[in-house]
């Protein structure tokens, strides 16, 4: 157990000159966090724990939270929206200082008895005697900001000197956060919205009209059918419901595995396997694109399965699969662009699938995109696509084959399971909404 008395201010001083710098230069948030819980470790700050959560613009998470410990490193986890306030943190002091809207809470923990919040007797078997939790917004009105808590194992907890010291810091450390979230939420908005490698495309400066290159890929092209049926028929907001489900069982496995879904078109998606122009490659390609196929479509009878258990119509889709080069860039307005693949492929693979609706199936690919597979294939005939010279032979997957296939298991994060780092943010998040009508119980027990 750390007896530490006090801490040297002219190192402390050293670690807000080293966040101001990390600030100026850009460092992500992992870096911000991982260097300023080691530097303050190393002026003689008796830190033992350090926990921090930073809430993140970001359209499919809330925050970031980070867990150091002595000895121990850093962990890292994200809370992801949608997930509902368990028990365990509404007894936490977290919930305590939002609900009473204070900036700080400090309490000693005893060795035995009883305790105020349940964090704290994960804190006493790590021989924490003192323990501060604060909350620090990024600005007046912002709903962006940082949470955590320090804990100490020192003998006599934190002295005054030691408060203060930290209060400081706490100022400069949201300052070089903020910086560092704000260039995490151009990412987060970018990769989200644009696709994992086209963001990091626009974000490395391919930014202007017409800047882009030419690719080889395997191209994946989905579609619901009777959409305009379900919109008629279910009403805006059950239709759109419908279609993020149909979303989330269809195409989710085609944004793994060296796939990326470049766009969404309506009821649609369109995504890219990019690969070399060479055999090996391509096949590597056109296999993990079928494979995700197959996934979809057991993903889509589970869906169907649980819809009609509700009383709902069962969803129907057709899929195209191609091969070829496409063109990957910028293309339109000089103020208003779009990042997307074009090209001759990307009009044969929507061909392609809209080949599904004649042959009543739900897969329909290119002979060159089955040459690429170990995968059996049933002819379905030549077709003359619409604005395309040559014929085309399509064929789909033969039943057998599909299944018995070894599909591949996309693991989804379990709501019930969510770290404290996860759960740190969801009170930050709705402050505004709670303010002055939460009704705190139960948090001395």
């Amino acid at each position: 157990m750390a007896i530490n008395s006090g801490v040297s201010d002219i190192l402390i001083d050293k670690v807000a000159e080293w966040l101001t710098q990390a600030a100026l230069t850009g460092e992500n948030l992992e870096t911000v966090v991982r260097g300023f819980c080691e530097r303050m470790a190393a002026t003689g700050m008796p830190l033992k724990r350090v926990h921090l959560t930073f809430s993140m613009l970001h359209p499919l998470y809330d925050a970031l939270g980070f867990t150091w410990r002595r000895g121990g490193g850093l962990t890292i986890e994200g809370y992801r929206h949608g997930n509902e306030q368990p028990e365990r943190f509404m007894r936490s002091p977290y919930y305590y200082l939002l609900s009473n809207n204070l900036q700080h809470l400090r309490r000693r923990i005893d060795s035995d008895g009883a305790v105020e919040f349940p964090i704290f007797e994960d804190l006493r078997k790590e021989k924490v005697t003192d323990y501060m939790a604060f909350v620090q917004t990024f600005g007046a009105g912002s709903m962006q900001g940082m949470m955590g808590s320090w804990s100490t194992d020192n003998i006599g907890g934190f002295s005054e000197d030691m408060i203060g010291a930290l209060m400081r810091m706490q100022n400069h450390l949201a300052m070089a956060a903020k910086m560092a979230v704000l260039g995490k939420l151009a990412n987060n908005m970018l990769t989200t919205y644009l696709g994992g490698d086209a963001g990091k495309r626009v974000l490395n400066g391919q930014i202007r009209r017409g800047d882009g290159e030419t690719i080889r890929a395997a191209l994946v092209m989905g579609d619901m059918r009777q959409s305009t049926v379900f919109a008629e028929k279910e009403g805006r907001q059950a239709y759109i419901d419908t279609l993020n489900e149909f979303f989330d069982a269809i195409a989710a496995p085609f944004n793994r595995n060296g796939g990326e879904i470049l766009s969404f078109l309506g009821d649609g998606f369109l995504a890219v396997y990019p690969c070399g122009r060479h055999k090996d490659p391509s096949k590597v390609a056109c296999e993990a694109a079928l494979s995700a196929v197959f996934e979809a479509q057991r993903r889509v009878a589970a869906l169907n399965g649980d819809r009609q258990s509700r009383n709902l119509s069962e969803v129907r889709y057709g899929i195209g699969l191609h091969v070829g080069n496409v063109m990957f860039g910028n293309v339109g307005l000089k103020d208003r662009l779009t990042f997307s693949a074009f090209g001759a492929a990307v009009n044969e693979v929507e061909r392609l699938q809209s080949l599904t609706k004649k042959y009543s199936t739900e897969v329909v690919a290119s002979q060159a995109f089955s040459s690429y597979t170990d995968c059996e294939w049933g002819t379905l005939g030549e077709e003359k696509l619409r604005g395309v010279r040559q014929r085309f032979t399509v064929v789909s997957p033969k039943a057998a084959a599909a299944a018995s296939s070894a599909l591949e298991i996309f693991q989804e994060t379990a709501a019930d399971s969510l770290s404290e780092a996860e759960r740190v943010i969801l009170l930050h998040r709705d402050a505004k909404k709670f303010e002055g009508r939460l009704q705190v119980e139960n948090l001395a027990r």
